[in-house]
């Protein structure tokens, strides 16, 4: 089994106060890395670096809300001045504006673009432009959504925000590779203050934090489970081991690990001298539109009473 050493790398990780990005920030510390945890709220960011640190691990903390360049830059040349360098990146920040296409206002979309998509695309140039100046490689790891890869329902911002962040890696793993810097989309599914809102989810939760395990249905169905269940994701694809993954979507949550499919073509049909409206029409049923694909986040399946 290799070893995962992160040991001399520096990491940012933005959005890692609490929650997922807090559990990623641990998960590195814990293999050698050394971080700047990022928040928006001061009190927030300097519990999670002295958490990190009484585990025997290295942090500093950066208050900024990332979107801008200047944040981006703010903290990179944290990383540098603090530890000498910076290796890897993990795009955690994100907020949500939840309301459907009719009630969703320019405000609500721009917040939510603005953070993940805007914060990822600048925290990400900034590393790039850092870690070629290095020459030693490096690893950004951009963080996805299962509603990025198949919608949901009153999140035209997140979904649209997640999936070009997807589209992103797969971009930046081309452009990046001659550098040595692998770009990966990571698709987290866990228990978290966004989660626990889901009615069929709060009941499981609440045990979970009265100390009861998550059960199998959940966490090996769903891909169900805490935030420490995928943080693991993060330091292997820091780590050495995974120098030849790249520009892939890998989703994680509970005890199942999977890869997302990039989309593709799956029915093709061909008309001698190009497709009208009506031969649409008719070739249509029985050619590319006999398998419609769905949309959205499947339901849980919950066992029967």
């Amino acid at each position: 089994m290799p070893s995962i050493d992160l040991s001399g790398k520096a990491a940012v990780v933005t959005g890692s106060g609490r929650g997922l990005g807090l559990a990623y920030a641990h998960a590195l510390a814990a293999h050698g890395a050394s971080v700047v945890v990022n928040d928006v709220d001061e009190a927030v960011a300097e519990a999670a670096v002295k958490s990190i640190v009484e585990a025997g691990g290295r942090a500093v903390a950066e208050v900024v809300p990332v979107g801008t360049a200047e944040a981006a830059e703010r903290l990179v040349n944290r990383a540098v001045e603090e530890f000498g360098r910076l290796d890897v990146l993990v795009t955690n920040a994100g907020i949500l504006r939840d309301k459907v296409l009719w009630k969703m206002t320019d405000e609500d979309f721009d917040a939510v673009l603005t953070t993940h998509l805007k914060g990822t695309f600048t925290c990400a140039r900034a590393a790039a432009v850092k870690m070629r100046e290095q020459g030693e490689g490096g690893s950004l790891i951009l963080v996805g959504s299962p509603a990025g890869q198949r919608g949901n329902f009153g999140q035209t911002n997140y979904a649209a925000a997640k999936a070009g962040i997807a589209a992103m890696a797969r971009t930046w793993s081309m452009e990046l590779g001659r550098a040595g810097i692998t770009v990966n989309a990571i698709v987290p599914v866990a228990a978290t203050a966004m989660t626990e809102t889901i009615p069929a989810f709060a009941p499981y939760v609440e045990a979970m934090k009265n100390g009861e395990p998550l059960p199998d249905f959940l966490r090996k169905g769903e891909g169900f489970g805490t935030p420490e269940d995928c943080a693991a994701l993060v330091p292997f694809l820091a780590s050495e081991a995974a120098r030849g993954v790249t520009g892939q979507c890998v989703g994680i949550g509970g005890d199942k690990v999977a890869l997302w499919s990039h989309p593709q073509e799956i029915r093709v049909a061909y008309a001698d001298g190009g497709w009208t409206p009506a031969t649409l029409a008719d070739a249509w049923p029985t050619s590319v539109g006999a398998e419609l694909q769905s949309v959205g986040i499947p339901a849980p399946k919950f066992p029967e009473a």
